[in-house]
């Protein structure tokens, strides 16, 4: 099932919400990858898991949605292994962005504490964060 449009737009409803509400290249993204996968691996968790690790090398999850990253690549050490095993990862924050980048997140994201955390309890809050948004968006 593409979830593409005939004129080449994603359908909105064929995406995670976090996706319905980022930009049209990282819908793209997703969607291309996902229907992809699919025809690869069928439908199931690890095509959504491979459209996933496609999306992060390119985006970051802010809040309740993906944003551009300012250098594309591997979020996390899971990621850079290229591993097909599921393991933990950061959960959409880049965890291989500078720790100024992080905290420049958790500012932006309202996280209070954030100038005394380490690079990975900002990585941890940045997560926590995003779940919450995540969860108040959907509420809505």
């Amino acid at each position: 099932m593409s979830r593409f449009t005939k004129d080449g737009k994603v359908k909105p409803d064929a995406l995670p919400s976090t996706l319905q509400r980022s930009d049209e290249k990282a819908q793209e993204t997703f969607a291309a990858t996902l229907d992809a996968a699919e025809e690869q691996y069928g439908d199931g968790e690890r095509a959504r898991r491979t459209a996933f690790a496609s999306l992060k090398h390119g985006f970051e999850k802010v809040g309740d949605h993906w944003e551009p990253k300012e250098k594309k690549g591997p979020p996390d050490e899971q990621a850079a292994r290229g591993s097909a095993e599921a393991r933990p990862t950061a959960g959409g924050v880049d965890a291989n962005a500078s720790k100024q980048h992080l905290y420049d997140l958790a500012k932006k994201l309202d996280i209070k504490g954030r100038s005394g955390m380490s690079k990975d309890e900002l990585v941890d809050a940045l997560q926590k964060a995003n779940e919450r948004e995540t969860r108040r968006a959907r509420e809505q």
